[in-house]
Order: structure tokens, then sequence, then C-alpha cells
């Protein structure tokens, strides 16, 4: 592995952590997750998909999942409508209508195209609703986001050269002056 990949393993991983710590992940949760790889490598977005940058990005991923009993959904590109990568028992428990797509790195990105790739029985899907999300190169993940999406603010904010984003849901508050949310 080269030193530029190892240092993204790291800074993926210390992104993770400092998530960890935060309470950020709970267990059966979904998490979206929007990358461009193009972006983390220094590149315009949609231009330079790395694979080996997915693979890193997914192997870390896949290892939390493991850990938080997370769902992983990762988004596509605007070339497939932001469509959805994500294992089709999670598809199915969603209620998610599965589509017919093949991600890859020219519609899709890298990150689709390797999740698709190794994911257990994987699908694509048209939308979703997660409960949170990680954006890396700001690929506009809010639109899979629940409502009521509330900003992670953590110390590190960029994956490789990639800027990160990092959203969580919470329920509404609803009422008026007489309603209490605690």
């Amino acid at each position: 592995m080269s030193a530029e990949y190892a240092r993204l393993k790291n800074e993926i991983k210390q992104l993770f952590d400092e998530l960890d710590s935060q309470g950020f992940f709970f267990s059966g949760e979904t998490l979206v997750i929007g990358c461009s790889t193009s972006e983390v490598i220094g590149e315009r977005i949609g231009s330079h998909s790395s694979l080996e940058a997915a693979e890193i990005i997914f192997s870390t991923l896949q290892s939390l999942s493991e850990k938080h009993h997370l769902d992983l959904i990762f988004q596509g590109c605007e070339h497939i409508n932001r469509a959805l990568t994500l294992e089709r028992r999670v598809a199915e428990r969603l209620n998610a209508e599965i589509v017919s797509v093949v991600p890859h790195r020219q519609a899709g990105g890298s990150l689709s195209e390797y999740a698709y790739r190794h994911l257990s029985d994987a699908v694509v899907v048209e939308k979703i609703t997660a409960d949170a999300g990680i954006d890396i190169g700001q690929t506009l993940i809010g639109m899979h986001i629940r409502h009521v999406a509330v900003p992670v603010r953590t110390n590190t904010q960029k994956i490789g050269e990639a800027v990160v984003t990092i959203a969580k849901s919470r329920p509404k508050l609803i009422g008026g002056p007489r309603a209490k949310y605690q």
C-alpha cells in the first residue's frame, strides 16, 4: 500500500473513531455514504475515479458496519440519478423498490461500483430514507436522509483532499409553545 493510501486509511479511521466517541453510531441504523474518490485523491469530482481509494473506504466501512451492526448504503453519482447500492435484505426490510442499473466508474462512481461487486447480494434502489450519512467530497447525500437532518461537527474535516460533511437525523419537533421535547 502506498503512503498516500495508508494516510487515507488512517484519516478514515480517525474520523470513524471520532464519530464513535460522539455516540454517532447506533445498532440497526441505516448509514448512507456518498463519496467522490476523485475528490479524495485531489481531483475534480467525477474526473479521476479511483477503485483503490474505493477499496480502502469500503473495507474500513465494512469493519465499522460489523462493529456497530449498521446497514451501509452507497450513493451513486448524478449519472444514475444518485441511486443507492445496498444489500437486498436491507432494501426489502425498507420496502425500497429495486431498479435495474449496475454502477460503474463512469456512471455511479468507484465506491458504488466497488460496493455493488462486494456486498452480499447487492441491489440498487432509486431512493431511501437513511438515519444518518457521511458525505465525502460533497456528493449531496441530503436527499437520502430522514427529516430532520442535523449536521455533525468533527475535527476531521477531510478524507484525502475531499471535504467531509456528516449528518444525523432526529425526530421532528412538533407542537406549539406548550409542547415539551424531553
